[in-house]
């Protein structure tokens, strides 16, 4: 894969940098880590990079700030699969927090193909996610009382939506904007809305747009 603008060494010494920069204690403790497990992290931004339709295959640009995103969680959650080494990980995940104001923690396990349309606001609990999820600012995927969703393929999460609790949400579930599910299961292949009562409705999808975003 292509870096654009960059050398593999540059994005290591410049992913350094920004760590010591919002993180000044001193310790070079992150620059082993980050170098074993760049190419690995690289090779997983890069099947998400490939897969949406928007972005030049084959091309990772450390400019580009859901890219960064996604490359510092798969940098984060790379080293903690190898080698639980929590200290470089907690600093991967804070710096991705400081830059792109997303809460997603090293320990959670997103799938290998997803999408990030705008980071901020974007809150992750440890759930069971799966391939083609979209996300978009402020969406959230949290627990209740310890129960945490099931959250399955081709599942878009526009702005302002939340999935929360005991959930199955199924293939194909589109949260229109603003709607939140909380201890509910949905059908698949439908639009959720909120109705006037509060309580949600489900609308059968008129197009696929999980194909408007991804290489399928």
């Amino acid at each position: 894969m292509k870096l654009v603008n960059t050398t593999r060494a540059a994005l290591i010494d410049y992913t350094v940098s920004q760590i010591a920069h919002f993180f000044p204690d001193g310790k070079d403790d992150v620059r082993g880590p980050i170098e074993n497990y760049c190419d690995e992290a690289l090779e997983r931004v890069g099947r998400c990079i490939n897969a949406v339709k928007m972005w030049k295959q084959d091309e990772f640009n450390y400019l580009h700030s859901s890219q960064y995103c996604i490359y510092l969680y798969y940098l984060s959650n790379s080293i903690w699969r190898n080698t639980k080494n929590d200290v470089a990980c907690t600093k991967l995940f804070l710096l991705n927090k400081a830059l792109n104001a997303i809460d997603c923690f090293y320990e959670i396990e997103l799938p290998d193909i997803f999408f990030i349309g705008h980071s901020p606001g974007i809150v992750l609990a440890k759930a069971t996610y799966a391939n083609y999820l979209v996300l978009y600012q402020n969406s959230t995927v949290g627990k209740n009382h310890g129960e945490a969703p099931v959250i399955e393929e081709g599942v878009i999460m526009y702005p302002n939506t939340a999935i929360i609790g005991r959930c199955h949400v199924r293939k194909n579930t589109v949260l229109s904007q603003g709607t939140g599910i909380v201890n509910q299961d949905t059908p698949g292949n439908s639009i959720a809305f909120k109705g006037n009562d509060g309580k949600l409705i489900f609308k059968p999808s008129k197009r696929d747009i999980i194909a408007d975003i991804f290489r399928i």
